[in-house]
């Protein structure tokens, strides 16, 4: 019954003095979000590719896929800026199953939670120092956002966080872009008010400090699909669905309107290999809308080395395959960067 206190963790810059970046990586980020930063504000026309596995949970392999990626990017530099998805925190609807790798470093071993911010960290660290790449990764637990702020360019806030308070506030601190994704109900007002919550300036208590935030004019949305009263998915990536988002947006008269075209989950009903298609049609929905093309900034995807997904623990374990939802895998990956770079 009740908490049992485990072990103090330490605390963000106490991880950071015992893993620091030096300036070469500093360095590195700067330019990356600059450059992330110029897509959302309009300076930039690329587009987006969020991308990568459900879950990071294999350094070696999120590594190897990673500079897979690299290869793509330098052949399509010109028309598509590359985010991987290296995502350490898996949200669980019913909080059973794998957490990630900041719970459990070794998929296949009890929770660690210390052991887990240090792998997560240095996993970030080797990422962009073999692939010259920053990356994106999702705010599961808002107090562990410092952990990671040092490293990441791109944020991405949950359905089932979206509409928390703490996790807001803590958006509005940032200075990356941070995506902000429809809740399971679909509901657009619930979504975008986040959005404004998230770039406003607020007051709040946060990790034991009372803090005060600018706002982060970078916030916008990522439609992901939603799920109605019988448990049905309804995709929310059609021609119709952003040009109404495009309207709710011109309501708000938010800062930098934006949205992320998230192609799987309830877009895709999880069947990963329509990603593929869904993204086809996100791109021809930007051809045939000046609109659309300003608000639609890029996709997210969800990729592996190896298509599908796998249990934890099995004797016959795939590198590069994933634990938890379904990925599209390598060849399919990079035939659907080819085809994004040539539809933009």
């Amino acid at each position: 019954m009740g908490f049992e206190f485990i072990k103090k963790l330490p605390t963000p810059e106490e991880i950071r003095s015992q893993y620091p970046i030096d300036a070469g990586i500093q360095a590195l980020k700067a330019k990356r979000d600059a450059e992330i930063r110029d897509v959302f504000t309009g300076k930039s026309d690329k587009f987006l590719a969020i991308i990568g596995p459900c879950s990071a949970d294999n350094e070696d392999a999120v590594c190897d896929y990673i500079l897979r990626l690299r290869d793509v990017q330098e052949k399509i530099a010109d028309k598509v800026l590359i985010i991987p998805r290296v995502y350490t925190n898996k949200p669980r609807t019913t909080g059973e199953g794998y957490k990630g790798m900041v719970h459990q470093p070794d998929p296949e071993k009890k929770p660690n939670m210390l052991a887990g911010l240090i792998a997560i960290h240095k996993m970030h660290i080797r990422a962009i120092q073999e692939s010259g790449f920053t990356c994106a990764d999702e705010m599961l637990y808002p107090e562990n956002w410092r952990y990671l702020s040092d490293l990441l360019s791109y944020v991405a806030v949950g359905a089932r966080s979206v509409e928390d308070q703490q996790h807001r506030l803590t958006v509005s601190g940032m200075d990356v872009p941070a995506g902000m994704k429809n809740p399971t109900s679909g509901d657009f007002s619930v979504m975008l008010n986040s959005v404004v919550a998230a770039q406003g300036a607020h007051r709040f208590i946060y990790r034991s400090w009372e803090v005060e935030t600018s706002g982060n004019e970078l916030a916008h949305t990522i439609l992901r699909g939603a799920v109605n009263k019988h448990g049905e998915a309804i995709p929310n990536y059609h021609y119709e669905d952003l040009q109404l988002l495009c309207e709710k947006y011109q309501e708000k008269n938010l800062k930098n309107p934006a949205v992320i075209v998230d192609t799987n989950h309830s877009n895709s009903n999880k069947q990963y290999e329509q990603q593929i298609r869904i993204a086809k049609e996100v791109l021809h929905s930007r051809t045939v809308s000046p609109d659309l093309r300003n608000l639609v900034k890029g996709l997210m995807i969800e990729s592996y080395i190896e298509s599908g997904c796998q249990k934890i623990g099995t004797d016959d374990h795939i590198y590069g395959k994933s634990i938890t939802d379904p990925c599209l895998g390598w060849e399919q990956t990079e035939r659907l960067l080819y085809t994004i770079a040539e539809m933009c």
